[in-house]
């Protein structure tokens, strides 16, 4: 069923990141995600890791990640079972080095140097929003659009002014702009720094290696894209150009699970940009 006024394929496509989102936005499932990088750890060893869950907090996030497909409980015997990453787990971690450049970028910045977790959390918080990605994908396409026309698109069943409780939100949190009431919307310089963030969401939602990213119609590289040639979030693509060195999957390998919870500062060719969307 159709959400948006959009095509059915982008429209599946926003589906599809706003689903992955919901998987993984909710409190302490990164830190869980994270906490089960390598051998599988049966459940008294990943409660040490978590161990600022009360008791009975473990059990149902570890369900619902097992639900999400993202963790695998494994039975050896009835006294012995362990939880680990399942395949589509493993492949989303690199997601997460991508959501702390672009918080260091385009958040604004906190009184003291943050841990890399609270970078990923408050940027999820941002994303999460009600209609933040349908919103996202049509002014990062159309480029400037009134904010009937972009009612129209993204909840064309509601009332057209519905959109704006949404849009302020946007505009607070710094990924969207307007010149003021009555002039069109568009991406702030932090939403359109999402694009390599959304674009390889939506190749790890299709089950896509996420290099797909570049070749995103709305998210991806100009340069990279077929001419002329719809893109289809289930089909399968020639391997592209590697995105940016600081946000691609291939930088993987070296971010390890310690990184994320001690803040390192990292050098920049260029100053981060002072004002930014705020924290949650």
């Amino acid at each position: 069923m159709a959400i948006t006024a959009l095509p059915p394929d982008t429209d599946a496509d926003i589906a599809r990141v706003t689903e992955a989102l919901a998987m993984i936005t909710p409190r302490w499932n990164v830190r869980i995600l994270l906490a089960l990088s390598g051998p599988p750890l049966r459940y008294s060893e990943l409660a040490a890791k978590v161990s600022w869950l009360q008791n009975g907090q473990l059990h149902p996030k570890l369900k619902a990640l097992c639900d999400a497909g993202l963790v695998e409980r494994t039975e050896h015997t009835s006294r012995h079972v362990t939880y680990g990453h399942t395949n589509r787990g493993v492949a989303l971690l690199p997601v997460l080095p991508m959501i702390v450049t672009w918080a260091e970028e385009h958040l604004e910045k906190a009184d003291r140097p943050l841990p890399a977790i609270e970078q990923i959390e408050d940027s999820l918080t941002l994303l999460t929003r009600r209609h933040a990605a349908a919103i996202l994908w049509v002014l990062k396409s159309r480029q400037e659009v009134s904010g009937r026309a972009l009612a129209r698109i993204v909840m064309p069943s509601s009332d057209w002014t519905n959109i704006y409780p949404p849009l302020r939100q946007l505009v607070a949190d710094g990924l969207v702009d307007t010149k003021g009431t009555g002039r069109p919307y568009r991406l702030s310089a932090a939403g359109d720094g999402l694009s390599p963030v959304l674009g390889t969401l939506s190749a790890w939602s299709a089950g896509q290696p996420l290099d797909q990213a570049s070749q995103h119609p709305v998210w991806g590289n100009p340069q990279a894209k077929p001419a002329q040639r719809p893109w289809v979030s289930s089909q399968s693509r020639p391997a592209p150009a590697a995105l940016p060195r600081a946000r691609t999957a291939q930088s993987s390998p070296a971010w390890h699970n310690r990184d994320l919870f001690s803040h390192a500062t990292i050098a920049r060719p260029k100053a981060a940009i002072p004002a930014g969307g705020p924290r949650r």
